[in-house]
C-alpha cells in the first residue's frame, strides 16, 4: 500500500507544479465549492494511478489544484465511501496521498442529519468532535510510518482553526452551531430508534463519512477542520421520509455560506 501511495503522489508531482499545504475534501451537494477555486490543473480520478473512482451522485470525482482564498489548495471533488464497498484503507488512500504531498491542514465538508433539537435544515455545524460508529478502522493492520501506533484523539478537530471559524461567522453575519458527528456506515439513513440512541450517546449530527479521513489525517500530523450542512432532521417529532436527491438541493441551497467560512480560513492561514 505504502508503494501505490507514493508512486501515486509522485505521478501528482509530475502532473502539476502545485504545492499546496491546504486540502479540501467536499462532500455530497458540496462540490460546487471548487467552482471557487481559481483552478490550475484538474484530474479525474479514473485517471491517477491506484486512485479510486467514486460512485455516488453528487460526487463529481476530480482532483482540483488550484487558488482559494489567496493560497494554493488542493480539492477533492467527491470522496470515497465504505458504502460503496471500498475497505477504509481505500477510503482514505486520498488522505495518505495527501501527507505525501506535503499537505499540512485538511478542510472537510458533509452532509448530515441533524440529530439536535435545537437544529434546522440548512444549519452550518462545526464538528467539534466525532463518535466512530464505522465497522472497521482505518489504522486497523500494520502502522503506517507517519504516527504511533496508538494515536491520541483528545483534539480531532484543530481547537485554533475552530476559533477562527467562529470569528469569521460573527463577522459575515453567517449563523453556525457546533456539535458531535456521528459516523455510521450507511447506505441506509437512520431509523427513527438509531436517531433517538445516537442523540443519546452525544451525537448532534450523523452521517456516513469524514471520520475516517479525519483520523487518517490525525494520525499523518494533518491539522483538521470540518463543517456538516444539517440537511434532514432526526429529531423525534421532525422526522420524515428523505431522499439522496433531497439531501443534495438542501446542500446546494446552503453552500455559499460554508463556501465563505471556507475561503475566508484559507486566507487567514500562515504562508
Amino acid at each position: 500500500m505504502l508503494q501505490k501511495i507514493q508512486q501515486t503522489a509522485e505521478w501528482i508531482k509530475q502532473h502539476t507544479s502545485s504545492r499546496p499545504h491546504t486540502a479540501i475534501i467536499l462532500g455530497t451537494g458540496l462540490g460546487r465549492l471548487a467552482a471557487e477555486i481559481e483552478v490550475v490543473d484538474a484530474f479525474p480520478y479514473s485517471e491517477i494511478p491506484n486512485f479510486p473512482v467514486s460512485t455516488v451522485e453528487g460526487h463529481s470525482g476530480r482532483l482540483v489544484f488550484g487558488r482559494l482564498g489567496g493560497k494554493e489548495v488542493m480539492a477533492l471533488e467527491g470522496r470515497f465511501h465504505y458504502y460503496e464497498g471500498y475497505n477504509m484503507k481505500e477510503v482514505t488512500f486520498p488522505v495518505r496521498v495527501m501527507y505525501e504531498l506535503g499537505i499540512k491542514q485538511l478542510f472537510v465538508s458533509n452532509a448530515a442529519g441533524g440529530m439536535n433539537p435545537d437544529f434546522e435544515i440548512g444549519d452550518l455545524m462545526l464538528i467539534t468532535d466525532h463518535i466512530n460508529f464505522m465497522p472497521e478502522h482505518p489504522l486497523h493492520g500494520p502502522n503506517f510510518p507517519t504516527g504511533p501506533r496508538f494515536p491520541d484523539m483528545s483534539e480531532a478537530y484543530d481547537k485554533e482553526f475552530l476559533q477562527m471559524a467562529r470569528e469569521i461567522a460573527k463577522e459575515k453575519g453567517i449563523k453556525v452551531q457546533e456539535g458531535v458527528y456521528l459516523a455510521t456506515q450507511g447506505p441506509t439513513f437512520e431509523t427513527p430508534a438509531e436517531y433517538k440512541m445516537y442523540r443519546i450517546l452525544g451525537g448532534d449530527a450523523v452521517g456516513m463519512s469524514t471520520v475516517p479521513e479525519v483520523i487518517v489525517a490525525h494520525h499523518c500530523g494533518i491539522r483538521t477542520f470540518g463543517i456538516s450542512i444539517i440537511t434532514d432532521l432526526g429529531v423525534e417529532g421532525k422526522i420524515v421520509e428523505v431522499s439522496h436527491e433531497e439531501v443534495q438541493k438542501a446542500a446546494n441551497a446552503v453552500q455559499p455560506l460554508m463556501a465563505e467560512i471556507f475561503r475566508s480560513l484559507i486566507a487567514r492561514l500562515p504562508e
